[in-house]
């Protein structure tokens, strides 16, 4: 075989190991929400019965952020997934080829601590709306006038310059691998964090318009999740951002209005 088909071969075979540990990880993710908000708009005596405590203590607070690590990972690994693989290729036919898994594993990492970063802060925000009695039971913002300021901010969030700039780097995997190259694992893992600062600029208020439609409410998760997936990797995904904010702030201001 020659080294050429050796390295096509090589990539074939990262393509599904790394493919199939992201859909993975996404399926197991949703394998717990699905089930918990289920029952939260259920009976509530399933495997969402602790987020009704008549007090919350440290084991709840430490439950509601692991829902909040585990949902960011099952709704932000899929529009990961382009840079992850092409990251892969790069690896792959450089001289360290045979570190792949490593430091692609570690690039993922990285990614994710900053998202297990902003679900830390949700948890706070959630006990803070919570404890001010503004968030119904189906963690949702009892008051129009917050949720609609919430979404005219998400709103005029998506049409700021920051907002495209992030995005940009999202919808250019091979520019920003380009641009924030490491070398070595280490390498890796800094730029699984700067790829994860740079999405989390991308999407942070989209992710807190869960308060708006329900922290645990599948059709707006996966509505939001379909939205940041297509954002970053349609051909029209920067347009169609744009055209979000304008429907965001509309929606806010009649929201606030009724």
């Amino acid at each position: 075989m020659s080294q050429r088909s050796a390295i096509e071969a090589a990539l074939a075979r990262d393509r599904w190991l790394i493919g199939g540990a992201l859909v993975a990880a996404v399926a197991l993710s949703w394998a717990w929400i699905v089930p918990m908000a289920r029952d939260m708009y259920g009976g509530m005596s399933g495997s969402a019965a602790w987020m009704m405590p008549a007090v919350w203590d440290t084991r709840h607070t430490l439950l509601l952020g692991a829902m909040w690590i585990v949902m960011m990972g099952g709704m932000m690994l899929p529009s990961a997934a382009p840079t992850l693989l092409i990251y892969a290729a790069v690896v792959r036919k450089s001289p360290a080829g045979d570190d792949v898994a490593a430091r692609v594993y570690l690039f993922a990492g990285g990614y994710l601590v900053v998202w297990t970063g902003f679900s830390l802060l949700a948890t706070l925000l959630q006990r803070l709306l919570a404890g001010g009695l503004v968030l119904s039971p189906m963690m949702e913002l009892k008051s129009p006038l917050l949720g609609g300021a919430l979404l005219v901010v998400a709103g005029l969030y998506q049409l700021t310059p920051l907002k495209q700039s992030c995005l940009g780097s999202c919808r250019s995997p091979a520019a920003f691998i380009a641009q924030h190259w490491r070398s070595g694992r280490a390498g890796a893992w800094r730029m699984g964090l700067a790829h994860g600062i740079f999405c989390l600029g991308c999407c942070w208020a989209l992710m807190l318009l869960l308060f708006v439609g329900g922290v645990m409410n599948l059709l707006w998760i996966a509505a939001i999740t379909v939205f940041v997936l297509l954002e970053k990797v349609a051909p029209a995904g920067a347009q169609g951002g744009r055209l979000s904010g304008a429907l965001l702030i509309a929606a806010g201001l009649w929201s606030a209005a009724h």
